[in-house]
């Protein structure tokens, strides 16, 4: 039986809701942080919880932002201080712990760019600190932060856990953040939604490439997964434009029996429907906004400044990648 590809928790668990289908062992917990900002909790408690989501037991925290796409230097500034509570209630309770910030995904390829574009945007500290020590970049910014852009294994011929593995055994990190492109399953999502989880990432799972995941048991260091859904596959198009139609069909009388019958089918007898309708050249085909260059490039910074309001005492720190 087909899947509908998602790598947000949210989504997993709106299926079963979509099916009235009650998953014990997943809890929900909702909060309206401002008018515009709704950020929604799944806590998987359970490994029946986690076998019935398709995911690891833990925290994943959605931010959902519907205008998250719009240039408003405010409202980002905004979501990026929601990320930045989130981020810090997931990283450890001590003082001065040493990170790893990992951005994940091909630069050459835009949709999956998020996570270098995001290293690039983070003030980064651990060789000033390993060489003269915290206070001379000021009280501010005290925190040891190191990044790395492991490439994809297309073009480095390793796994990029394998490469993290290596990097943390050497530096020895107290956590690592790995930065990543998702798959949604609703177009409404795109670009529009953060998702934060304390469990990991299994790298290119969202479009289908399974890549060794990058967690705590690979890795042997705790990691906090943040991504963005920037595509979606063809199926998941016409699912949702088709439910629209349906949804325009139920309103004239004469038209409600045509669609009778597709609205009985559930989610993944949906998808696997329209699948089998695609030809085998565009059910692997994959979606993105016209305008996602743009989009990544203003997210990225979105969520880099969430990191780095995070992880220093108060957000403010000078650029620390201009002192050599």
């Amino acid at each position: 039986m087909f899947q509908v590809r998602t790598d947000l928790a949210l989504e997993a668990r709106e299926k079963f809701e979509e099916d009235n289908v009650e998953i014990k062992g997943v809890r929900l917990e909702e909060e309206q942080a401002t008018s515009d900002i709704h950020i929604s909790s799944v806590v998987i408690e359970t490994e029946n919880g986690a076998k019935a989501m398709g995911k690891p037991k833990g925290n994943y925290v959605t931010v959902e932002a519907p205008n998250m796409i719009e240039e408003d230097e405010g409202y980002h500034r905004e979501i990026s201080i929601q990320l930045s509570k989130i981020l810090k209630r997931l990283l450890p309770q001590k003082k001065d712990f040493t990170s790893l910030v990992v951005g994940l995904g091909n630069r050459a390829v835009t949709p999956d760019s998020l996570g270098p574009r995001v290293v690039d945007n983070l003030c980064i500290t651990r060789h000033i600190i390993n060489e003269f020590g915290k206070y001379v970049i000021g009280d501010s910014c005290h925190k040891s932060v190191s990044s790395i852009v492991p490439g994809v294994m297309a073009q480095t011929g390793i796994e990029s856990m394998e490469i993290v593995r290596g990097i943390s055994k050497e530096t020895k990190p107290d956590v690592i953040i790995a930065v990543d492109a998702l798959a949604a399953r609703s177009t409404r999502r795109l670009n529009r939604t953060i998702q934060i989880t304390d469990t990991g990432i299994n790298p290119g799972s969202g479009v289908g490439n399974h890549r060794h995941a990058l967690n705590e048991k690979s890795v042997g260091v705790p990691v906090i997964a943040i991504g963005i859904p920037t595509v979606v596959d063809a199926a998941t198009i016409v699912i949702d434009t088709m439910n629209n139609l349906l949804e325009a069909m139920n309103q004239a009388k004469q038209l409600r029996q045509l669609g009778s019958s597709y609205e009985q089918l559930d989610m993944v007898e949906k998808y696997q429907l329209v699948h089998e309708l695609l030809t085998p050249q565009l059910n692997t085909l994959y979606v993105t906004p016209k305008d996602v260059d743009e989009a990544v490039k203003r997210l990225s910074f979105t969520v880099s400044e969430g990191i780095n309001i995070a992880l220093q005492k108060d957000g403010e720190c000078e650029d620390a990648n201009q002192v050599q």
